[in-house]
């Protein structure tokens, strides 16, 4: 069941702009290798959030680096920033900007468009509001953690190796997470 979001059902909501702070966020993903998972973090983002006296009416533009990508494995790193992967050079910006906001069950939903390797996709991200508060500093925060999960295929990441037991060496779902800390202006 759909409902409206609501100020009042949101902790400490305050409207206003935000930025977000790169050195206290983070994107960070996984993807089945073989048999275990590879987890990895894309090490730079930037973006806004625009908090409505109606949270519905709320938006985020937010880009990362891709080739800012750190997997703990540099030769594994070169290759994701090569054409069989991200192509960092043909396309060194991923974007995401917001559409909608809504409740659904009592979660919190942010549709919206996303870029990867320039091919646009909608997508809905689940959304944690963190909470509001004040650091040490005098500024006013929000916090949230987003999560979803992306087709490689869907954005032309097919690069695969047949295993000789059979199957591939690579999942195709890509599980992100995004821990947003971000600063109002």
């Amino acid at each position: 069941m759909t409902d409206t979001i609501t100020a009042a059902q949101i902790p400490g909501y305050t409207a206003g702009t935000y930025v977000i702070d790169a050195s206290h966020s983070t994107v960070s993903f996984s993807v089945r290798h073989v048999v275990a998972k590879v987890r990895g973090v894309i090490e730079h983002i930037e973006g806004t959030i625009v908090l409505a006296d109606d949270p519905a009416a709320s938006t985020v533009e937010a880009s990362v680096d891709p080739a800012t990508i750190n997997t703990r494995n540099a030769d594994r790193d070169a290759h994701l920033r090569s054409g069989d992967f991200f192509a960092t050079d043909e396309h060194p910006q991923w974007t995401f900007r917001s559409t909608g906001a809504r409740v659904v069950d009592g979660e919190y939903l942010v549709d919206g468009i996303i870029q990867l390797r320039g091919i646009e996709r909608e997508i809905t991200l689940a959304l944690e509001v963190g909470g509001f508060g004040v650091d040490g500093f005098g500024n006013p925060r929000v916090g949230a953690t987003a999560t979803f999960t992306i087709s490689r295929d869907e954005y032309g990441i097919s690069f695969n190796t047949t295993l000789e037991t059979g199957g591939l060496m690579l999942g195709d779902d890509v599980k992100v997470e995004v821990e947003i800390s971000a600063v109002k202006q």
